[in-house]
């Protein structure tokens, strides 16, 4: 890809982005700024019911409060989000503000898209089983006001995820969600003092996915100059800063280059057009579905060896990638491998797990059937101009990471 980009198109329509320690306590004002009077918090239960997270942003909503949700699951279930859009009828709440990490904020997402389709959850698990959900033509969901505590970046996209349990056991759990531009967050409410609760192992295995956001940002197919500013500034943010954050410091340069970093990378990742998530989402995908491992270490396991392969194949923008790590190298071959190294010391500093044969539940014969997934993503559209990977391919990638 030329590095000019001399033709792009860039359709971007982002929420107010508010940073700030103690910045919750003013969640009123975000909600006012936005015409809402009654909010219902989603978050799980550990987040939601906590006086460290959810009681302050309750005292933030004041009045504007309605109800606090605190049942969501890393699980992500249709069930949930159907249960949430019944309460926000029941309670006229006319914004959801989603707190926590992803799973709250899809599944917000999801219960503003059931109550615009009306679906009963039958009907809805029907149409996530036959090609997933979608918002009607005309519909202005309700609004979705977001409060992270973790570093997967999740707060500036328009697509959700949802999964359905098995009817029967032996059944395999429907994955699917809903993709459309209406349902990027109002608002953006960033609280270094909320990403302080969050366990160490969680936030650290959350900042890979963030990461990783940037990387795709610059080698995606559909990348701009917008994307190519904002992604290597983050990730020459989180480069200095995610070290840190292993090492367990948390002062307060550390928390802003992990959260802005993560903010600056995902800015302008999710459009109406597309995303540019490509293909260490892809194989992330491949590898958290169905085994015991979160998607941060799934992508922590693969990010080398699949960066690897895919600069083996084409440039993929590695000079942009070099200097956002600050890597000096005299050859195309050399830069690879000094970006490569850059990616593998971020993510052993965070102490990831580095190997797929670490995780529990997965055996080596499980591999193929992981490859043919990855190939298949979804995600695999948005790779650089000229990489093709085959499933073979694949395979040899995640047997070196085994």
């Amino acid at each position: 890809m030329d590095d000019r980009i001399p033709e792009f198109r860039f359709p971007y329509d982002p929420p107010t982005v508010r940073y700030g320690r103690d910045a919750v306590e003013d969640l009123a004002a975000e909600l006012a700024a936005i015409d809402v009077e009654r909010a219902l918090v989603v978050a799980g239960e550990t987040t939601g019911t906590s006086d460290a997270v959810g009681g302050r942003v309750e005292a933030g909503l004041g009045d504007r409060l309605v109800e606090t949700f605190a049942e969501t699951t890393t699980d992500k279930r249709i069930a949930t989000a159907h249960e949430v859009a019944e309460l926000a009828d029941d309670l006229d709440a006319d914004a959801l503000v989603a707190v926590g990490g992803g799973s709250s904020l899809d599944v917000a997402k999801v219960a503003a898209t059931l109550r615009e389709t009306g679906q009963s959850l039958d009907e809805a698990r029907a149409a996530l089983r036959e090609g997933g959900l979608a918002l009607p033509q005309e519909a202005t969901p309700t609004p979705i006001v977001a409060v992270p505590t973790t570093l997967a970046g999740a707060e500036l996209s328009v697509v959700a995820g949802i999964t359905d349990a098995p009817d029967s056991e032996g059944d395999l759990v429907v994955r699917g969600g809903v993709f459309d531009p209406r349902l990027m967050p109002a608002a953006v409410v960033y609280d270094p003092s909320l990403f302080e609760t969050t366990p160490h192992g969680v936030l650290c295995a959350s900042a890979m996915n963030g990461f990783d956001k940037g990387l795709e940002t610059v080698y995606a197919r559909n990348a701009t100059p917008v994307t190519d500013a904002t992604a290597m500034r983050g990730l020459s943010l989180l480069r200095r800063g995610l070290p840190e954050l292993g090492a367990g410091e948390w002062d307060a340069d550390t928390l802003y280059d992990c959260i802005v970093g993560t903010m600056l990378v995902q800015y302008g990742c999710s459009r109406s057009d597309g995303t540019t998530l490509s293909v260490i989402h892809a194989y992330g995908h491949g590898v958290a579905r169905g085994f015991a491992v979160q998607q941060g270490g799934a992508h922590a396991i693969v990010l080398p060896d699949a960066l690897e392969h895919l600069f083996g194949e084409v440039d993929a923008r590695r000079d942009l990638l070099a200097e956002a790590f600050d890597v000096a190298a005299d050859s195309p071959e050399a830069t690879a491998e000094g970006v490569v190294e850059a990616v593998t010391e971020v993510r052993d500093a965070l102490g990831l797990p580095t190997r797929l044969r670490d995780v529990e539940d997965m055996d080596e014969s499980d591999l193929p059937k992981i490859a043919d997934v990855v190939v298949e993503d979804g995600f695999m559209r948005n790779r650089p101009e000229g990489y093709d990977p085959t499933a073979e391919d694949v395979l040899g990638v995640l047997e070196r990471a085994w």
